[in-house]
């Protein structure tokens, strides 16, 4: 009796290592192909067929980023990026909402909005760029404004869209009960349709992050875009590639933050249920 307990408990250890192994496994299998990736920059780098300048190796250019990181460069550019675009962000988000409700509850707000999101959703708005550095400077004032221009229009309408996917019946089911309409908004409508707002959310915050890097470039001044555009004119490639690889992994950090966070906001909802991927 005490051998078969004893190989009972090495075989269902064996199963949980197992299990743990293929959990971590499957949690590093995303970043694989970085790796291959990398790896394959580095041996193409030092091949000769092209020359450093073209092309430095990952490593000159990680030397290059722990230089930043000790003089304090780095840090310094990655706040002035993330204070902008989570600022435009943040704006864009509270008026995006509040008018996506808005349009949705009123038909005169749907009247006048709706053309100007129809016109403005699929047009460039950088274009305004030059007006705005005119208009408000080429500080963070501008920069902000650019990122809330761009921002916006995406969690518009996926408040639309998610309160019109909201169902009568909860809606006459909310009101049969005797709530009143604020009720009926903060305890129905919001929650059906926060999943469909945090789409919209998740759809903004890189594009905040990639206006803030571009106004950076244009408008010059300390940033991640800014330092790209300063190290281009003095032709150190190094420092070019360290921008490119910084706001790679700045970007990819901000989605992953987003995406942990639309979790904890939806434990409630059936997709907080399913087996994610992210």
């Amino acid at each position: 009796m005490a051998r078969l307990d004893l190989a009972r408990a090495a075989h269902d250890g064996g199963t949980a290592w197992r299990e743990r192994a293929r959990a971590v496994a499957w949690r590093a299998a995303p970043f694989v192909s970085v790796g291959l990736l990398i790896v394959a920059w580095e041996g193409f780098a030092r091949s000769g067929a092209v020359t450093p300048f073209m092309l430095p190796a990952p490593s000159t250019v990680i030397d290059r980023i722990w230089s930043d990181a000790v003089a304090g460069d780095l840090w310094i550019n990655m706040y002035q990026t993330l204070y902008r675009a989570f600022a435009g962000f943040a704006i864009a988000a509270v008026v995006g909402i509040a008018l996506g409700f808005a349009m949705a509850r009123s038909r005169i707000a749907h009247w006048f909005f709706d053309p100007i999101i129809s016109v403005g959703f699929p047009m460039p708005k950088i274009a305004f760029l030059p007006i705005v550095g005119l208009w408000l400077g080429l500080f963070d004032v501008s920069k902000i404004f650019m990122v809330t221009l761009e921002a916006v229009f995406p969690v518009i309408t996926a408040t639309l869209v998610g309160i019109a996917a909201v169902e009568r019946e909860l809606l006459w089911s909310a009101r049969n009960m005797g709530a009143n309409e604020r009720e009926v908004l903060r305890q129905v409508v919001l929650p059906a349709a926060l999943p469909q707002i945090m789409t919209g959310l998740q759809v903004a915050l890189p594009i905040a992050l990639i206006v803030a890097v571009v106004t950076e470039m244009v408008m010059g001044g300390y940033g991640l875009g800014g330092a790209m555009m300063t190290a281009s004119r003095f032709a150190n490639s190094p420092g070019v590639f360290a921008g490119i690889v910084q706001i790679a992994v700045v970007g990819y950090a901000v989605v992953k933050g987003m995406a942990m966070l639309r979790r904890r906001l939806l434990l409630w909802h059936p997709e907080a249920m399913e087996p994610s991927t992210v």
